[in-house]
C-alpha cells in the first residue's frame, strides 16, 4: 500500500494520472452464456461479442457453464463449478446472471417452490460480499421451443421461473433484462430449439451493451413516491408500482431501477398492465410508466383536463416536458384528443387497435359490433342527446387529423386486420391516410388474421425502437464497431468457413498482395467480385473482373451480410492498408435497411469515411454508399436509398473522397432498376450488372490513379 501511495504521489508530481482500470463485467450463466451451439464460440459467444463492442475500457469475462442450474439441489449446480469460484475472485463491478433454463427440467423443477428464491438471493449476495458496490442484473431465460415436457420446458420457464426471478429482482432491488421477450416467437433463431444461434448471441450482446453504456439521470433528482396521497407499493414484474391519488384522482407510477437521463416517461391510457411487454421493456431502459384514470370519460373534455393536471404534476417533479403516449383500444380516444390540444408536450404516440371514431365503436354504426352500454355512456360523456348531434359530432380523433399532423410528433399503430370490435377500415386506415395527406408522420403494423386481441406484439422490439428513436434514446448500432458473428450457408462460403474465416482470408490477401491497385470493400455484392478469395464460391462478378481489372492487383474485401458496423470493425482491426491500396471502393449500407433508419445508416457511412481518412491517408476512395436497390422507383426501399444518398452527398467535398450515386447507371427511363442487370430481390447484381459496375470502376481508376 505504501509503495502504491509513493508511486501515486510521484505520478502526480510528474503531472501524470494513474491509468483507469477497466470496468469488470462478469457474465454468469449456463450453456447459453458459455456459447454452446454457437458457430465459432470462441469469438461469437455473447460475452465475447460484448467485449468486442465495448472495447478496452471494459473487461468482459465469460463464466458460463454448460448444463448448470441455479438450484443448489439441481443436477449440475452452478455453485459447485470452478467458474463460479473464478467469478467471485474476479470481483466484478457488474454481474449479468442468466440462469434458470436448466432448472426447468423435470428432475430440477421439483425444487423450484422451496429453494429457487433463496438460492438466487444467496448467489446475488455472494457477489455483493466481494464488492458492495456491484451492479447485479438478472437476465430472464430465453424461450425453449422443445416439445419434451421432461426436459427444458417453456411453460415452466414462462410461468414459473420468470415470475420467481422478477420477484427476486423486486426483493433484492436487482436490475432485470427480459431476454424472453427479445426472442418470443422466433424459433428460427434457435437451431436446436434451446440455444440461440450466433446471431441470437449477437442480439443478447447488443441488449446487454445497451445496458452497460446506459446513461442514468442524476440520482439527486430521483422522484420520491413516499409523500403521495394513499400511497401503496407493489411488485410490477420486478419493478415498484405505486398506487396513489392526486387531486383525488386514482393514479399509478411504475419506477425503473435507474431513471434514464432526462427522466423520460410514458402516460398510459386504460387497461393498465394488459399486454405489458412494451412497458416492461421501457422500464428496463429507464422510463417511468404513469397512469391517470380517465376510464369513464371516453376522451372528453374532463378526461383532457385530468391529464393536463397530471402532466403538470409530473413535469413539476422533474420529468421530461415531452411525454410518450400509449393508448390501447378505447385509450386511443384520450391519447389523441389530449395530443390535439397539447402537441408541444408529446414525444410520440404508440396506439394499439385504437378507437378513433366513436360512431365505429362504441356506436357500432359501421361493420363493428359496438357496445350499447358504452355508447350510452359515450353520449353522456359528450352531452349528446339527439341523432342530429351524433351526425354533427366532431370530437373524435378522426376529426382532428389536421391538428394532430401539425403537431409533428411521430405515431405508431399496431392493429389486427381482422378486428371486428374496432374495425381498422373505420379507424386506423382512414386516420393514417388523412395524417399522411396532411404531412404527418405515422407508421402502422397490420397483423394479418388477428382480431382485436391479442394487443401489442409478442416481441415488442419494433414498438420499443420507435419510442427510443422518438425520444432520442436509441443506440445507433450502425456506428458501433462490431465484428460479424454468423456462418451463412447460402452466402457462397465454403463449408465451416464463417465470418471470422472470411475476415482472416481478406487480411491475408491484403498483406500478401504487393502493389495493391484496387481494394473493394463491402458486403455480398462486393464479395461477388471473386478474385483470390479462398473461402468463397459465390463469384458472379468474376468474368467482369477478368475483363475490367485485367493487369491490376485487386482484393475483394466483401463479406456477405456485412453492415456499416462490421465494415467499421474490419477497417479498424484488419490489415487493409498493409500495401497501401491506390484506389478503394466502398459500397455498403443495404444490409442495414432492415434494422436502421436512413439517418442512422448515413451516420454509419459518415463514420466509415472518417475512419478511412485516418487509416488510408494515401488512397483515393470511391464512395458509393449503398448500391442502387428497390426494383420499383417508387418503392419504400428506393425512398430510403434516396434519403441516404441525399444525406451523404456532401462527403464528396473531402479531398480523398470521390462520391457517386450510381442509380442512373442501373435504371431504365422510368427509374426502375434494369432486370437484365439486377436479380429479383432488387439488391444483388447479375453478371451483366457487374460488367456495368466494373466498367465504371476501371474508368475512375484511370481518371484518379493511372493518369
Amino acid at each position: 500500500m505504501k509503495v502504491y501511495l509513493k508511486l501515486l504521489v510521484f505520478l502526480i508530481l510528474l503531472g501524470c494520472k494513474p491509468e483507469t482500470q477497466p470496468l469488470k463485467i462478469a457474465c454468469i450463466g449456463d450453456s447459453i452464456t458459455y456459447g454452446a451451439g454457437v458457430s465459432n464460440r470462441e469469438n461469437n459467444a455473447y460475452p465475447k461479442q460484448l467485449q468486442a463492442m465495448l472495447g478496452e475500457d471494459y473487461q468482459v469475462k465469460n463464466f458460463g457453464v454448460n448444463g448448470n442450474t441455479l438450484l443448489k439441489k439441481g443436477d449440475y449446480p452452478y455453485w459447485e463449478s470452478d467458474k463460479y469460484k473464478e467469478a467471485l475472485s474476479f470481483a466484478p463491478d457488474v454481474v449479468y446472471i442468466k440462469l434458470g433454463t436448466n432448472d426447468s427440467k423435470q428432475q430440477n423443477r421439483i425444487h423450484l417452490d422451496s429453494d429457487f428464491e433463496n438460492d438466487y438471493k444467496a448467489l446475488i449476495q455472494s457477489f455483493k460480499e466481494k464488492n458492495n458496490q456491484v451492479r447485479i442484473v438478472l437476465l430472464l431465460p430465453v424461450p425453449s421451443f422443445l416439445n419434451d415436457s421432461t426436459s427444458i420446458w417453456n411453460p415452466i420457464i414462462k410461468n414459473k421461473i420468470i415470475p420467481l426471478t422478477q420477484e427476486i429482482a423486486f426483493d433484492t432491488k436487482s436490475e432485470i433484462i427480459d431476454l424472453y421477450q427479445l426472442f418470443a416467437g422466433e424459433q428460427n433463431m434457435f437451431p436446436d430449439k434451446i440455444h440461440p444461434s450466433s446471431l441470437g448471441a449477437t442480439r443478447i450482446a447488443r441488449r446487454v451493451y445497451e445496458d452497460v453504456i446506459f446513461k442514468a439521470d442524476d440520482a439527486k433528482q430521483e422522484f420520491s413516491t413516499s409523500k403521495l396521497e394513499a400511497n401503496k407499493s407493489s411488485n410490477f414484474y420486478g419493478f415498484t408500482l405505486t398506487d396513489f391519488k392526486y387531486e383525488n384522482i386514482p393514479c399509478k407510477i411504475v419506477t425503473p431501477k435507474r431513471a434514464a437521463k432526462g427522466k423520460p416517461w410514458v402516460m398510459r391510457a386504460r387497461f393498465f398492465g394488459h399486454e405489458p411487454q412494451t412497458d416492461i421493456a421501457l422500464l428496463e431502459r429507464g422510463y417511468h410508466i404513469a397512469y391517470c384514470d380517465v376510464a369513464r370519460f371516453y376522451g372528453n373534455k374532463e378526461a383532457v383536463n385530468r391529464w393536463n393536471v397530471f402532466y403538470d404534476f409530473m413535469v413539476k417533479n422533474g420529468f421530461s416536458n415531452k411525454v410518450v403516449l400509449e393508448g390501447m383500444s378505447r385509450g386511443g380516444l384520450i391519447v389523441y384528443n389530449w395530443a390535439a390540444e397539447n402537441p408541444e408536450k408529446v414525444a410520440c404516440i404508440y396506439a394499439d387497435a385504437p378507437v378513433l371514431d366513436g360512431t365505429s365503436w362504441p356506436a357500432g354504426k359501421g361493420k363493428g359490433k359496438g357496445s350499447e352500454n358504452d355508447w350510452e355512456a359515450f353520449k353522456k360523456a359528450y352531452d349528446i342527446t339527439t341523432e342530429e348531434q351524433v351526425a354533427n359530432f366532431k370530437g373524435n380523433p378522426i376529426h382532428k387529423t389536421e391538428a394532430i399532423a401539425k403537431g409533428g410528433f411521430p405515431m405508431f399503430h399496431v392493429c389486427g386486420e381482422a378486428d371486428e370490435v374496432v374495425p381498422v377500415d373505420e379507424n386506423t386506415r382512414i386516420f393514417e391516410q388523412k395524417i399522411k395527406e396532411k404531412g404527418g408522420n405515422i407508421k402502422t403494423i397490420y397483423k394479418a388474421g388477428i382480431g382485436h386481441h391479442p394487443h401489442s406484439l409478442e416481441n415488442p422490439t419494433p414498438i420499443i425502437d420507435f419510442i427510443l428513436r422518438a425520444t432520442n434514446k436509441k443506440i445507433n448500432f450502425a456506428t458501433i464497431l462490431t465484428p460479424g458473428s454468423e456462418y451463412r450457408s447460402g452466402a457462397g462460403w465454403i463449408e465451416g468457413k464463417g465470418w471470422w474465416h472470411q475476415m482472416e482470408d481478406i487480411n491475408n490477401l491484403c498483406q500478401s498482395t504487393k502493389d495493391l491497385d484496387i481494394l473493394l470493400i463491402g458486403n455480398s455484392i462486393t464479395q461477388g467480385w471473386g478474385g483470390n478469395r479462398n473461402f468463397t464460391t459465390y463469384k458472379p462478378g468474376q468474368a467482369a473482373a477478368n475483363i475490367h481489372f485485367k493487369g491490376l492487383n485487386y482484393v475483394s474485401a466483401g463479406i456477405s451480410g456485412d453492415r456499416t458496423e462490421h465494415i467499421l470493425w474490419r477497417i479498424k482491426n484488419g490489415n487493409y492498408n498493409t500495401n497501401s491500396p491506390k484506389l478503394i471502393t466502398l459500397a455498403i449500407g443495404v444490409n442495414n435497411f432492415r434494422f436502421n433508419t436512413a439517418e442512422e445508416i448515413s451516420k454509419g457511412i459518415e463514420k466509415i469515411v472518417k475512419l478511412m481518412e485516418d487509416e488510408f491517408p494515401n488512397s483515393q476512395i470511391l464512395l458509393l454508399g449503398p448500391l442502387p436497390t428497390g426494383l420499383d422507383a417508387h418503392s419504400e426501399r428506393r425512398q430510403k436509398y434516396n434519403e441516404i444518398h441525399k444525406t451523404i452527398a456532401y462527403l464528396d467535398e473531402k479531398p480523398q473522397m470521390n462520391y457517386y450515386n450510381l442509380i442512373d447507371l442501373f435504371s431504365d427511363e422510368n427509374g426502375n432498376l434494369k432486370d437484365n442487370l439486377y436479380s429479383g430481390d432488387g439488391i444483388h447484381l447479375k453478371p451483366e450488372g457487374y460488367q456495368v459496375w466494373g466498367e465504371f470502376i476501371k474508368e475512375k481508376y484511370n481518371e484518379l490513379i493511372k493518369k
